[in-house]
């Protein structure tokens, strides 16, 4: 997560548990999407709350090898805390053993200024199953310790030793006042990227570990609660988040809760240390059009559309054919689906086809759901169908395929699909993704996407190195062609205009100069600013290579810069906010704004356009910003042909301009696109020029072959002639 400050610091060998620390705790932002799966709580009577009965002298647990990025990551969140830092997060890959780690904290750690009475633990999960992962888990290594389950109807004493709760119940009415916050040295949360959903928010008020503002100030953005992080009080236990999906630029930001990311060790990391399986990846492009499919209030897409749109027997028949040709020697492959509906439908296209293919979802009976995923595990059929159900906290390490049927707009969501299949096994050589491209003109995650590509990259079984070395081929592609444009630059500026035609005297050139284009050229962006167009829902213009604006209302506006390093290499992507000074600073231009960087480090556009589009989603005009609205197709305003106009010397106004080209043309003159227009101008007559000098020489060099050609002829008829005539001559002297 390079967005994300992870200085950690010189990792000591050991903390002594009974150290004693101060806190003084930094503040950092870190962006984070909460895109949770709602599903229903049973009510199974197993569950209890009561503390499970103890042996006297239970059997201690054998001694746990740890890997070691699992030691390095325990290090660093002690580390930290011995520095006075309370709210921490951890950023591991699926697969990574979080649930090893968690429990190697409860015991390693303590509260910072009352080891001796803070001494219990809570683990703050968002769904059933990881409840129940995680209270087994804790059972089976802390026997001497009790373990209670906070869920639906098992109601916790509120004071065990570790207390597992699912979030919703938690905070249910006051079922979080039972929890005396002194008492507790640690708070974990499992899955934390949905840890700025208004009931995390609610239990770490509770513990002192957030304050929550109600409503901002008028003026300013209501782009979320506010929260203002006041001083830790004794009492404040410690927060560790842990995320395989940290890595977020959605808007809704996880510094709400946490402070620092203290280790990160992504996938390829991983894969790269051999702690998880190869992968390889193929993307098949289906004929699916979802365009007319509308968003969901989580920015993803609607999942009534989606299914309609997906869910037919001509892209079922694919898909199943694509497994077919692609994984039919795969053991176990898991699928994802849209809805229910989704995966029935897609369950029968498996078995019409002879495919052994069996569903699970929300509706299915928790006892059939257990008893079909051990069959899955032990390998008794070959492909389980599931929608929503297995995207976390599911440990089936024998899936050696996933077949992703359900597009999806969330790159987090598509790594955490994906991620189902990297856990080693034995006899897995890897782990084949197959995702199923629909036709969209915007906003889709893809497999190429997730490694920075376009989204119209279609790749063929390759491995994670291959598509590595394939986004570093385009950014290279894309380097050179910079460089060459800045060189030809570089070149015409030292030869001057006046030179333009030196060395052709003689020679008539067809190029021809103009200074009245059309005021079309202005919305015609180069390949960058196709691909914003279908990575957003919004009117995003590109200015230039590497920088688009999003106008909002009143001078505000949303800026994404692509940044370069020392050598001019084009590197991460930030987005800026800008902001009207109020009239009391300043009488000057509308675009005279105060700047605030809101997002950095994204890796990729897609990356940088999905937190850029979540921000605007909450502005209270977000309509007024889709290109798709139908107002923008009607002519264009009297005000907005009166500002063109102002253009008239350079360029002819169209008298049908919409309200949306005009809109465009606007924001690119006020944000500089009039001068890279110029620029680009420039450089196509540079490049007109230089074919034409090109055809010139070529012309020349022809004319001169020609004229060569025709004189060895001529030499060789004369030479000819010569041999005739001296032919005749004997001839003659013999009669």
């Amino acid at each position: 997560m390079r967005a994300v400050s992870r200085n950690i610091g010189a990792l000591t060998a050991a903390i002594p548990q009974q150290q004693r620390y101060q806190r003084s705790a930094p503040s950092i932002s870190i962006e984070s999407n909460g895109i949770s799966t709602s599903r229903s709580i049973s009510t199974t009577p197993a569950l209890s709350a009561s503390p499970i009965p103890s042996d006297p002298t239970p059997a201690s647990p054998p001694p746990l090898q740890l890997r070691t990025y699992q030691e390095e990551c325990i290090r660093a969140v002690l580390e930290h805390v011995s520095l006075g830092e309370r709210r921490l997060g951890i950023s591991l890959a699926t697969g990574s053993g979080k649930t090893v780690i968690f429990t190697q904290l409860i015991e390693r750690l303590t509260h910072p200024s009352r080891p001796a009475t803070a001494t219990q633990t809570l683990i703050l999960v968002h769904r059933k199953e990881l409840v129940e992962q995680a209270a087994s888990h804790c059972r089976r290594h802390y026997p001497h310790l009790t373990v209670e389950i906070e869920m639906a109807t098992a109601h916790s004493s509120g004071t065990a030793d570790i207390t597992v709760a699912s979030i919703m119940s938690v905070v249910s009415g006051e079922r979080i006042e039972k929890f005396e916050r002194e008492r507790f040295k640690l708070i974990l949360i499992d899955e934390c990227h949905h840890a700025v959903s208004k009931g995390y928010l609610k239990c770490l008020e509770h513990f002192g570990l957030v304050k929550v503002g109600a409503v901002a100030k008028e003026g300013e953005d209501s782009w979320g609660p506010d929260m203002a992080m006041g001083g830790f009080g004794k009492d404040t236990p410690v927060l560790v988040g842990v995320s395989a999906t940290m890595s977020r630029f959605d808007g809704l930001k996880l510094g709400k809760v946490l402070d620092r990311i203290v280790y990160h060790k992504d996938y390829m990391d991983m894969i790269a240390d051999n702690w998880l399986s190869p992968c390889k990846f193929t993307t098949v492009q289906t004929r699916v059009d979802l365009s007319d499919v509308r968003d969901a209030s989580t920015g993803d897409f609607n999942l009534s559309d989606l299914e309609r749109a997906v869910n037919t027997k001509e892209t079922n028949n694919v898909t199943v054919r694509s497994w077919l040709q692609k994984a039919d020697d795969r053991h176990s492959t898991i699928v994802f689906c849209v809805n229910i509906q989704h995966v029935n439908d897609l369950c029968d296209t498996f078995r019409n086809h002879g495919i052994d293919a069996r569903p699970i979802t929300s509706n299915t009976l928790l006892q059939v759901r257990r008893e079909r995923l051990e069959e899955f595990r032990a390998r008794k059929f070959p492909v389980l169908v599931n929608c929503g159900v297995f995207t976390e906290g599911t440990d089936i390490p024998n899936i050696d395929c996933v077949l992703l049927a359900r597009p999806t707009k969330s790159r987090n969501l598509l790594v955490q699909m994906i991620g189902r299949g990297m856990r080693l096994f034995p006899g897995k050589a890897d782990c084949h993704i197959i995702d199923m491209v629909g036709v969209l003109k915007r906003g889709i995650a893809t497999v190429p996407t997730l490694f920075g590509l376009d989204p119209d990259e279609l790749v063929d079984e390759l491995t994670v190195e291959q598509l590595q070395k394939l986004k570093e081929k385009r950014e290279r592609e894309a380097e050179k062609r910079r460089l060459e444009l800045e060189a030809e630059q570089e070149e015409a500026r030292e030869r001057g205009e006046e030179e333009e035609g030196s060395g052709l005297e003689g020679m008539k050139i067809s190029v021809q100069f103009t200074d009245y284009e059309n005021v079309f050229d202005l919305l015609k962006d180069a390949r960058e600013s196709c691909g914003i167009r279908r990575l957003s829902q919004y009117t995003w213009v590109t200015i230039s290579a590497g920088k688009h604006v999003l106008p909002l209302k009143a001078g505000r506006y949303l800026k994404i810069v692509r940044e370069r390093d020392g050598a001019g290499r084009a590197g991460t992507f930030t987005l800026i906010e800008y902001n009207k000074l109020p009239p009391e600073v300043t009488k000057a231009s509308t675009f005279l704004s105060n700047r605030r960087i809101v997002m950095a480090g994204a890796e990729s556009l897609a990356d940088i356009i999905q937190g850029a589009d979540t921000l605007a989603a909450k502005h209270k005009a977000r309509n007024l910003l889709l290109h798709s609205a139908p107002w923008r197709r009607r002519p264009a305003s009297e005000p907005q042909l009166a500002f063109l106009h102002t253009f008239r010397d350079k360029y002819t106004i169209p008298e049908d301009l919409t309200i949306g080209q005009a809109g465009d043309i606007i924001t690119k003159l006020r944000h500089g696109g009039l001068k890279e227009l110029e620029k680009r101008k420039k450089q196509e007559q540079r490049e007109r020029l230089k074919d034409e000098r090109e055809r010139i020489r070529d012309e020349k060099a022809r004319m001169k072959a020609k004229v060569r050609e025709e004189a060895r002829e001529q030499r060789l008829r004369d030479k000819e002639e010569k041999l005739r005539r001296l032919e005749e001559v004997k001839v003659g002297r013999l009669f």
